[in-house]
């Protein structure tokens, strides 16, 4: 039998703003920033390796930006998740250095943005300072994505209960009958 406080943690406080039972939105829209932020830090690289780098280095500070705006909604919709853990549990502690480290990259990639639509020369590629903040960014982000997948895989924070799972490992062979 599950304990009370880990039940409540697969549940959502809204399934209307948080996602429904066993298939939260947190996940998906998490999709948004980490792939506009590796293409950012990609074409940062890449804006090292060319002639003429001007429309790497405007792409990344836009990719940025798109990374900003989708970890805001993320980040919404995961608070919702926090609050349907139990306060004062391995998983709640890890929840909040989870949004800490993800508060934290945002601030600065929107930094990194500011930075570059300030700064930005025609014709240069992106500086050694903005790229160093991408990446030192990138790998902080990298940890927390890891925590985020042990809230969901190892304390099964809003992941549907074992009974619930099961349903998903039953056979759907049917042995031959009388009629086959």
């Amino acid at each position: 039998m599950m304990n009370p406080s880990h039940e409540r943690a697969k549940r959502p406080v809204s399934a209307a703003l948080a996602g429904p039972y066993g298939h939260p939105f947190h996940p998906i829209l998490v999709t948004v920033p980490i792939g506009a932020w590796a293409g950012s830090l990609a074409f940062d690289i890449a804006s090292h390796l060319v002639h003429a780098p001007e429309f790497l280095a405007q792409g990344a500070m836009w990719l940025i930006a798109l990374g900003v705006l989708g970890a805001l909604a993320a980040g919404m919709v995961g608070f919702l998740d926090l609050f349907a853990i139990t306060p004062g549990t391995r998983a709640f502690r890890v929840g909040l250095v989870h949004m800490t480290l993800n508060l934290l990259v945002t601030a600065a990639y929107a930094a990194n943005f500011l930075w570059r639509h300030a700064g930005h020369a025609p014709g240069a590629g992106v500086g050694g300072g903005m790229l160093t903040l991408n990446a030192v960014s990138f790998v902080v982000l990298g940890v927390s994505g890891y925590l985020g997948g042990k809230l969901a895989y190892r304390y099964g924070v809003r992941v549907a209960d074992e009974a619930t799972q099961a349903e998903g490992f039953v056979s759907t062979h049917r042995p031959p009958g009388p009629t086959d």
